[in-house]
């Protein structure tokens, strides 16, 4: 079963048992930490997909470490100006394990009177 969740501003999608490097969450390392904005949960044919979120999904993980990224290295340059300025950035990050995948959102129910009525019309104008 997989879960595609959003953090962070973006989207990751996962497995039991993955490891993923995500934005900075204010959790300390060896904690629980549970996921509820799921977007879609699937398992081969079978997937259930949010409006925007699915309600009731849930993606649970254990924060494995904290740390900060490669440095990216910025230059802006304006030619004839002489002007040039040269910066880094590191992005801090928390490495997290999925522990678990929950997707429970309720099904529709179709009653037999909607499910019967458009047969009937269909059958009267042909």
């Amino acid at each position: 079963m997989y879960a595609v969740f959003a953090t962070g501003g973006k989207q990751y999608r996962a497995v039991t048992g993955d490891i993923l490097k995500i934005e900075k969450i204010d959790a300390e390392k060896g904690a629980t930490v549970e996921l509820d904005q799921v977007l879609m949960v699937g398992e081969g044919e079978d997937v259930k997909v949010g409006t925007p979120y699915l309600k009731g999904g849930k993606v649970t993980a254990t924060v494995v470490d904290h740390g900060r990224g490669d440095k990216i290295r910025v230059l802006k340059f304006k030619r004839r100006k002489h002007h040039m300025k040269r910066m880094g950035h590191r992005q801090d990050f928390t490495q997290i394990e999925i522990t678990g995948i929950a997707a429970s959102a309720p099904k529709k129910k179709v009653s037999k009177a909607k499910a019967d009525k458009p047969e009937t019309e269909a059958k009267s104008e042909a």
